[in-house]
């Protein structure tokens, strides 16, 4: 098999970087695999440290057919990182499979990753592969499709990313003038609009919340297991979203995850258990404790764009 290249975006989270690829060097696969590391610079001196920390720890890793590294010489942030990073890579190679800098994945995960995408590489229908699934109470099958894209250790295709649209205010008109923001927020379980219209208005710097609209518009299916091959240790005092870790959290599989023929259509049982799962975050304190956190920081930024605090307030 022609194996996808890997693609790992870092920054600034040396012991989150380490733990991603030490999980990732286990993979069965990996020592065939390439390995791209794309490292975004400092936002500012006071992460200079950080990054630099995260730079010396990547030219020391091994285990991988080839490691190619890519130091940004200005800081892109995140979503400029991976849709100039990810645009590069698939134009080289054809395929990518992608991951963060926080991401634990199962032994299986290169494994699942390749199968699928030799699997479904000439069915049109099928934009991308996913690693993740969310921890619903009911069993859900080996494999299935939701409608949509994903980024919590992902893979697609050249055909896939070329229909990733940019521009926010784009697909959120077509949303609503199709009237699909229900469907879109899956039956309102989720705030997806309000995180395409954040983007829209310029409070957010989201590259997925476009990817999962693009596709959705598209009429694509993602492919999804039924047991979690990545799990996201981002969501702490180091990360952006700090107060998420109770509510994504799962056990990685064990076993390998066969890539075999099913219906190509969305899935709704499995659809209907996600929609359960988000439904239930907003009984769990943490869901709301977020959500205020999230509110605070916003209120912060346009304190500093007004000049009423000070940038160490």
């Amino acid at each position: 098999m022609d194996l996808a290249p890997i693609t790992l975006f870092v920054y600034k989270r040396v012991e989150h970087a380490r733990k991603t690829i030490e999980s990732l060097k286990s993979n069965f696969l990996a020592k065939d695999s390439e390995l791209y590391i794309f490292s975004d610079d400092a936002e500012n001196e006071d992460t200079q440290h950080q990054v630099n920390q995260v730079r010396e720890y990547i030219k020391t890793i091994d285990g991988f057919k080839k490691i190619i590294i890519i130091e940004r010489e200005q800081n892109l942030g995140l979503a400029n990182s991976i849709i100039s990073g990810v645009t590069d890579i698939i134009n080289n190679h054809g395929k990518i499979i992608v991951l963060e800098d926080d991401m634990i994945t199962s032994l299986y995960f290169l494994k699942y990753m390749n199968d699928a995408l030799e699997f479904y590489k000439d069915n049109d229908n099928v934009i991308s592969i996913h690693g993740y699934i969310y921890p619903v109470k009911k069993e859900l099958p080996e494999t299935y499709f939701i409608k949509g894209a994903d980024c919590w250790g992902w893979a697609t295709w050249k055909r896939g990313w070329k229909l990733f649209n940019p521009d926010s205010n784009a697909l959120l008109e077509q949303i609503q003038n199709k009237k699909l923001t229900k469907k879109f927020d899956i039956n309102g379980a989720f705030p997806y609009t309000q995180m395409l219209k954040d983007q829209a208005e310029g409070r957010g710097k989201s590259w997925a919340i476009r990817w999962y609209a693009s596709a959705f518009l598209a009429d694509k299916l993602t492919l999804y297991p039924g047991t979690s091959l990545v799990q996201n240790i981002g969501f702490d005092q180091s990360g952006t979203n700090c107060g998420e870790s109770d509510l994504y959290g799962i056990n990685l599989a064990e076993k390998e995850i066969s890539i075999k023929k099913i219906s190509i259509k969305e899935n709704k049982f499995a659809l209907k258990q996600i929609e359960k799962y988000f439904k239930s975050m907003h009984k769990n304190p943490s869901f709301w404790e977020l959500r205020v956190i999230r509110f605070k920081r916003a209120v912060k930024r346009v304190k500093k764009f007004l000049g009423i605090i000070t940038e160490n307030e």
